[in-house]
């Protein structure tokens, strides 16, 4: 028996550990497999040529911008003006068959390229249309006989016999174009100047200091842009010289016109339709 005395000893009591779950090692995601052209690269590059493809249709058949050189216009088109011209609007040919296409009109304003130099574009205003009989008494405009109502034009220098007077008056301007010259006299009758099937007399609004029809000849139909729509922009860069001489000189000008631009600007002119 043992001793009832003797201490009883302590059982040592095992707690068994809990285990963590261990995490699963993570596998790589399976490589993508690629086609011959990412998607992401095929879809910018349809929208690109998308926009390349709209850009060059409406320059080609709808609108294109053109800037304003002289002051032959003045003041319906000032220098500096930057236009917008609907090309759609007198179109021909196969975009005649999807485009608003409209008959010129006696007075409206053209774009059309320079038949002299077909290279150049002009902007004037249509004054006689085909088979109209066109003269000039004392500046005012005859067109069949009938008076133009013309509140657009400009007269700033003193009478000329050659250009107010026209056709009959010298038979000679040392501004006259030598072909123009020897077949103008030819398409006169009873005083007037015939407009021959297919061609437009056209004339400046500033009426004495423009080079028209009366010094070039008529202006063919195909030779026809369209017309002005809207003025976008309008600076006025006559108090700043043109960038010319050296890089340097050039540079310098540039800078300056950049400097000037803001005092420049005609913003009553800006987005502006053409009348």
């Amino acid at each position: 028996m043992s001793d009832p005395q003797e201490p009883m000893q302590e059982q040592a009591v095992i707690t068994p550990e809990v285990a963590e779950p261990t995490p699963e090692p993570s596998l790589p995601p399976p490589p993508k497999r690629k086609g011959p052209v990412d998607s992401g690269t095929l879809s910018t590059l349809q929208s690109l040529l998308g926009t390349i493809a709209i850009a060059v249709f409406v320059i080609t058949f709808i609108v294109q911008a053109f800037t304003i050189p002289s002051e032959s216009m003045e003041k319906t088109l000032l220098i500096g003006d930057y236009l917008l011209v609907d090309k759609a609007h007198f179109a021909e040919g196969p975009a005649h068959w999807f485009m608003p296409y409209k008959k010129i009109q006696r007075q409206e304003i053209i774009v059309f390229r320079y038949p002299v130099h077909p290279s150049m574009y002009f902007v004037k205003r249509v004054i006689g249309l085909p088979g109209d009989h066109v003269r000039l008494i004392d500046k005012k405009v005859f067109v069949n006989g009938i008076a133009l109502n013309e509140p657009y034009v400009v007269y700033s220098r003193p009478f000329d016999a050659f250009r107010d007077d026209f056709p009959n008056g010298p038979r000679y301007s040392f501004e006259i174009d030598a072909h123009w010259a020897s077949e103008m006299h030819t398409l006169v009758e009873d005083h007037q100047l015939i407009v021959p099937d297919g061609y437009y007399f056209v004339m400046g609004d500033n009426r004495d200091d423009s080079s028209d029809s009366r010094y070039w000849g008529f202006v063919p139909r195909e030779n026809i842009v369209g017309r002005p729509l809207l003025i976008y922009f309008s600076a006025d860069h006559r108090d700043t010289p043109p960038p010319t001489g050296t890089m340097g000189d050039k540079l310098w000008n540039l800078a300056l016109r950049l400097r000037q631009l803001p005092g420049d600007i005609r913003w009553k002119r800006v987005v502006r339709l053409v009348r």
